[in-house]
């Protein structure tokens, strides 16, 4: 079977999607990967043929920055890559429109790789479900004005809907989560399957590590990961960070990821790093603040390390309630307040908050991983690929949205 992978780009959905298609791969289909030019060193790294979604007309088509704007881009180079590949099948992101549309033009099956947690309304159950920020129904609403939006770009609105009851879901929506994750007796949707975690990271840079392991030894204090999205609690962290850290019990070691403006303080024990592997630095890590995306949390679960959450948009809520819930977390206030350093310390010395950690991560450990998502791909139905016309797609249109991770 040849299977075109086309994920963001954006190392926290474009490594889950590697790790599929490596073992894919390792069982014999034929697997190419489809993204923006960054990421063909990680393509070529996992040993998967790549191709840049920009010499297809996807300029930005994959950036999770971007995912509401660039729909119709991302159609179109999905369209001309699976042509070339003769693909079989696709395995995209969640919130990849333009490449579910592409499948439905092509009538080729697509497999969606989702986050840690389901992001939208549930089949049943969870009516109690606390709130924070937006709900679910809004946020399910939107999402499907932006695919109607882009099925309308991509000049398939008169075309009978592939998916009616559930077209964000493809043929299978893999989460990367378990049930303890999802709200207790909540029900999640047809085609939906939970697969745990879908690991896999480029190697850390030895002279890299081997640089930040003597600065941290050089402080000699116990370090705390922070791992910063563009959204880290509704604003700038580096209060808060420089209050914690400047002349405490603790250094930091901060993932400035996608955000911007990073300001440490001149005296704070912070080393500021953006790296494409995290694993190392959780390694060195007790205890990991995070504003909730899916790629820290489940990587510093898995290591048994207890959170520090202090979500804002998408799936940041989701997750933060699912660990704090789940006795693995606590909320820490967006805020320079006083007490920071004491939270700190108590967060720290928690052993309950600790084993709770650990056992989510044995829970997230037991599943099948990559295996089960590949089981989950070859049970989809596929006929072999024939080429098939599909109609070009309109000017793209705009739509302000925030991003998922």
């Amino acid at each position: 079977m040849n299977i075109l992978l086309c994920p963001l780009s954006d190392g926290g959905y474009l490594y889950p999607a590697i790790a599929a298609g490596r073992e894919l791969a390792r069982r014999g289909h034929r697997v190419s990967l489809l993204g923006r030019s960054t990421a063909a060193p990680f393509a070529a790294e996992a040993g998967l043929p790549f191709a840049a979604a920009e010499e297809f007309g996807g300029r930005q088509a994959f950036s999770a920055a971007r995912w509401g704007t660039t729909g119709a881009a991302q159609y179109r180079a999905t369209v001309r890559a699976a042509r070339q590949a003769r693909a079989d099948l696709l395995v995209t992101s969640v919130l990849c429109n333009g490449a579910l549309l592409a499948a439905e033009a092509l009538d080729l099956p697509v497999v969606v790789i989702g986050l840690s947690v389901h992001l939208w309304t549930y089949r049943s159950g969870g009516a109690d479900e606390p709130q924070w920020g937006r709900t679910r129904q809004n946020r399910t609403e939107e999402c499907l004005e932006l695919y109607a939006a882009v099925r309308d770009e991509a000049g398939l609105a008169g075309r009978a809907p592939r998916w009616p009851e559930n077209p964000l879901h493809g043929d299978a929506l893999l989460l990367r989560g378990i049930p303890e994750l999802e709200y207790p007796g909540a029900e999640l949707p047809e085609r939906t399957y939970q697969v745990g975690p879908l690991d896999w990271e480029p190697a850390a840079d030895r002279a890299e590590l081997a640089e930040l392991t003597a600065t941290l030894d050089r402080c000699g204090k116990p370090v705390v990961y922070v791992h910063l999205g563009r959204f880290f609690g509704g604003g700038s962290p580096w209060p808060r960070l420089n209050t914690t850290f400047t002349g405490g019990n603790f250094q930091a070691v901060v993932e400035q990821g996608r955000s911007t403006d990073p300001r440490p303080a001149p005296g704070a024990d912070i080393q500021l790093v953006r790296r494409p592997w995290l694993g190392p630095m959780l390694d060195r890590a007790g205890l990991v603040l995070t504003n909730g995306t899916s790629a820290p949390v489940l990587a510093s679960l898995q290591r048994g390390l207890p959170l520090g959450v202090s979500p804002n948009g998408s799936e940041q809520p989701v997750l933060a309630a699912a660990c704090i819930r789940a006795g693995a977390a606590v909320h820490v206030p967006n805020t320079p307040e006083p007490d920071q350093r004491t939270r700190l310390d108590a967060a720290w010395q928690d052993d309950r908050l600790r084993e709770n950690a650990r056992r989510l991560g044995r829970r997230l450990a037991a599943t099948a991983g990559t295996a089960r998502a590949a089981d989950l791909v070859e049970l989809v139905p596929v006929r072999p690929f024939a080429p098939r016309p599909a109609r070009p797609a309109h000017p793209a249109r705009t739509a302000r949205t925030e991003h998922p991770a």
